[in-house]
């Protein structure tokens, strides 16, 4: 738009003409319509000010914006583009914003898929850079360096490479990377099932949608997920599927989002029509499903897909949430037969706590005779690629440090998380990888997972710690 356009008395705070997040909406891909947005939304978080604490996009705008004596229309392009990257999609403003739909708000404002507009709209106009291109589709990565697992971990461990890596893609030299399993998820499933796509014979019919960070970098979440499903006597089918598509639309890229989108959504609505529930091991995936899945193919001249989005994200649950449904029917076994029997600190990850859908993981954790889960509600900072890019790598690790602060002050021998990546940020600037919540459980379910047995802690808690507390 241009200047002349924009000069007027006054911004109104109710929403533009220039309003939509549905990219099959021509609309949504119009410039003059996204800087209205823009202008308007820039405006209304300059004199609110809520979310300063949050990621550094809003910092970096309430400074721009003093500096243009408060006028949004002055900021230059460079500036709105470094407002427009510095959000990584954790979601936290949303939860706490009171102008959004979600609060039944007048104004409408949704800060993060603004920001996705812009960049979407920036990539369309300029295209994508290698290290989009890279990060955009994690399966193809995966298929590689599952192939290859030896040579690629060694070369991610390598510092000359490392050093070429973030010279030619942009991938910071000293980010620790997930390690490529040898054997990824879907071929040990596959060799479980006997070829087939189901395992066990249950009442409760669930699909697990592994992700593809368990697949081809953490497979063993995804066996302990079938291992806690296999003892709660669920049928556990595993459909072939691909990456959610959240890196694709995090880079910009929402052909391939959408793409990913319809191909996970052609491939488990059959399931989701019959009644199955989608079980969903990353709360950044879970998220995408439900929120994302149904507005990416919101095509009025495709209404089949359309119902199919809205039906397969009807039927999407955490797995930690699945599981708590079923202790709410009765039908979760509480069985264990060790403990880590003490505090254990659980960090609730953003894009969880975006669902509004309580802290499940962290309940289910507390059915642990003897286990005292301690929250940690703050952002980690990676947000999926976010934090292996060279210009965020240090950003990341600031905006962690209160996460990193209270994980280490709850002084619990287990960590946990249900974030995946999360617990990869943990790892890197605590020393500690958090196990996920379904790890811990499968553990609890064997005799030697722990070092306590459950009779000992049953022991120790009437003594004195209450065994109630822990299944409170």
């Amino acid at each position: 738009m241009d200047d002349e356009g924009r000069k007027l008395d006054h911004i109104r705070y109710a929403p533009t003409d220039g309003l939509t997040f549905n990219p099959n909406d021509p609309l949504y891909w119009d410039r003059r319509a996204l800087q209205k947005e823009l202008d308007r939304v820039f405006d209304l978080c300059h004199g609110c000010r809520m979310c300063f604490k949050y990621c550094q996009s809003f910092p970096t705008l309430f400074e721009a914006v003093d500096a243009a004596d408060g006028d949004v229309r002055r900021l230059d392009p460079q500036t709105v583009d470094r407002v427009v990257d510095e959000c990584f999609q954790c979601k936290l403003c949303y939860t706490q914003c009171p102008y959004t739909e979600a609060e039944g708000h007048e104004f409408k404002v949704d800060f993060p898929r603004l920001m996705l507009r812009a960049k979407a709209i920036r990539r369309r106009e300029q295209g994508l850079a290698l290290r989009e291109r890279m990060l955009a589709d994690p399966d193809r990565l995966g298929r590689l360096g599952t192939r290859t697992a030896m040579l690629a971990n060694l070369g991610n461990r390598f510092r000359p490479q490392r050093v070429l890596m973030e010279k030619l893609a942009g991938i910071h030299r000293d980010k620790l990377l997930p390690p490529f399993a040898s054997r990824p998820f879907e071929r040990w499933f596959r060799e479980r099932a006997g070829g087939g796509e189901t395992i066990g014979q249950g009442p409760h019919r669930v699909v697990l949608f592994e992700t593809c960070f368990v697949n081809w970098n953490r497979p063993e979440i995804g066996q302990a997920a079938v291992e806690v499903l296999a003892h709660n006597d669920c049928t556990i089918a595993r459909p072939r599927a691909e990456c959610c598509g959240m890196p694709a639309l995090d880079s910009g890229d929402l052909d391939l989002a959408r793409r990913k989108a319809e191909s996970n959504v052609r491939a488990l609505d059959r399931w989701a029509a019959e009644g199955w529930t989608i079980a969903v091991i990353n709360p950044t995936c879970s998220l995408m499903m439900r929120q994302e899945y149904p507005e990416l193919l919101d095509d009025p001249e495709r209404p089949e897909l359309r119902q199919a989005a809205r039906r397969v994200a009807a039927a999407v649950r955490d797995i930690s949430e699945f599981l708590f449904e079923l202790r709410q029917q009765g039908a979760l076994r509480e069985d264990f037969r060790s403990t880590p029997a003490g505090p254990v600190a659980y960090h609730a990850p953003c894009h969880l706590r975006m669902q509004n859908i309580g802290f499940r993981g962290r309940d289910l954790l507390r059915r642990i005779p003897g286990v005292r889960p301690k929250l940690v509600a703050e952002c980690c900072g990676h947000d999926g690629t976010w934090a292996m890019k060279t210009e965020y790598f240090d950003l990341a690790r600031r905006n962690g440090e209160k996460a990193f602060d209270a994980m280490r002050g709850a002084d619990a021998s287990v960590w946990s998380t249900d974030c995946p990546l999360a617990a990869l940020q943990f790892e890197q600037f605590c020393g500690r990888r958090p196990l996920h919540p379904v790890e811990i459980l499968a553990r609890a379910y064997r005799p030697d997972g722990f070092p306590t047995p459950v009779e000992v802690a049953r022991g120790d808690a009437g003594a004195g710690d209450g065994a109630g507390k822990a299944s409170r």
